[in-house]
C-alpha cells in the first residue's frame, strides 16, 4: 500500500465548495451533529514537560482543502492548520510553533530528515509508514454515508428503507467493498467515477448512493446538486475499510512530543475546542 491522502479531493472543486459553506454558515437552518468523542472521558493522558523544547515545526501541504490549503489571500489555512495552532496553545508553546507548507510528496522525507517535527496533512496510516514513524491518536474519522434523492419515495430513515432500490457506488473503491460487506441485501449499482455516480443520483437514475461523507457533505450543499439530495442514515465507520482516521505523524525518537500531542488532542476533544474547529470547516457536518 502506498501513502495517500485520506480522501481524494480536487483543489478547485472542493475549495469552491468550502467557500460556499463558509459564506452560508450563518444561515444554516440546523446545528450540525456533534463531533464524536474519540478519547475516553475517564482516560487521563499525562502532559509531558516540554521546557527543553526549542521549537515545534508542523509540516503540511496546500492541496488538501478544507484541511490544508492557501486561501484567496495566499494565507495558509484549513482544519489541520487551525488544529496545529490550538495544539500549540494548549501546550503553552505558541511562541515556539511554526507551520510550514511543502509539497505533499516531500512530507515523509522532510520529516525523516528532521526538516520538521510533525506532519499534519491527511497522510493515511500504512504498515510501511508505521515501520518508520509513530502516529498520534486519531482526531477525526472520515465516515461513509448514504445520500438520497429527495424525490425518491423512500419510506424510512435507515438503510433498511433502501431495500430493493438501486444504490449507486463507485466501482473498485473501498466504499463498494464496504457497501457489500455492511449491506449485502442492498442492490448496488456501480459507476466508473464519482461524478458519474452523482450525476445519476441527481437525475434519479439511482435513488441513493454510498460514498465518502466528506465529499458528499460538500456536494449536497453545492449549487451543482441543485438541492436534489440529502445525506441519509449513518455515519458508518470502519477501520478495516476506511483506515485509522486523521492523525499526526512524528519521528519514532520523539516519544515525549508524541505524548504531548496526544495530551493536547484529548484536552481539545473534551473541552469542545476541537468541535469548534470542526464546525468552522464543516458547518453541515459529516456525521
Amino acid at each position: 500500500m502506498t501513502e495517500s491522502k485520506l480522501a481524494s479531493l480536487t483543489l478547485t472543486g472542493l475549495f469552491a465548495f468550502g467557500l460556499l459553506l463558509f459564506s452560508s454558515l450563518a444561515s444554516a437552518q440546523q446545528a450540525a451533529p456533534s463531533l464524536p468523542l474519540l478519547f475516553d472521558a475517564r482516560e487521563r493522558l499525562a502532559r509531558p514537560d516540554l521546557s527543553s523544547l526549542v521549537r515545534l515545526r508542523f509540516l503540511t501541504s496546500v492541496d488538501f482543502p478544507p484541511f490544508n490549503f492557501t486561501d484567496q489571500n495566499g494565507k495558509l489555512s484549513g482544519f489541520n492548520v487551525d488544529l496545529a495552532r490550538e495544539i500549540c496553545s494548549e501546550l503553552e508553546i505558541s511562541d515556539k510553533c511554526q507551520i510550514q507548507a511543502i509539497p505533499f510528496v516531500d512530507l515523509k522525507d522532510a520529516l525523516a530528515a528532521s526538516q520538521g517535527d510533525a506532519v499534519i496533512a491527511g497522510l493515511a496510516v500504512t504498515p510501511e509508514l508505521r515501520r518508520q514513524f509513530v502516529f498520534s491518536r486519531p482526531y477525526l474519522m472520515l465516515p461513509a454515508r448514504f445520500v438520497r434523492n429527495l424525490a425518491a419515495p423512500i419510506d424510512g430513515k435507515t438503510a433498511a428503507a433502501l431495500a430493493g432500490r438501486p444504490v449507486g457506488v463507485v466501482r473498485g473503491t473501498v466504499h463498494e467493498a464496504m457497501l457489500a460487506a455492511f449491506f449485502p441485501a442492498l442492490k448496488a449499482e456501480p459507476f466508473d467515477t464519482k461524478d458519474a455516480l452523482l450525476a445519476a443520483l441527481k437525475e434519479r437514475k439511482v435513488d441513493a448512493g454510498f460514498a465518502d461523507a466528506l465529499q458528499l457533505s460538500f456536494w449536497v450543499s453545492s449549487p451543482a446538486a441543485e438541492k436534489c439530495c440529502a445525506l441519509f442514515d449513518g455515519p458508518y465507520l470502519s477501520e478495516h475499510f476506511l483506515g485509522e482516521g486523521m492523525t499526526i505523524m512524528l519521528r519514532q525518537k520523539d516519544s515525549v512530543l508524541t505524548s504531548a500531542i496526544d495530551h493536547a488532542l484529548a484536552t481539545l476533544s473534551r473541552n469542545g475546542r476541537l468541535q469548534e474547529i470542526y464546525l468552522r470547516y464543516f458547518p453541515y457536518g459529516l456525521y
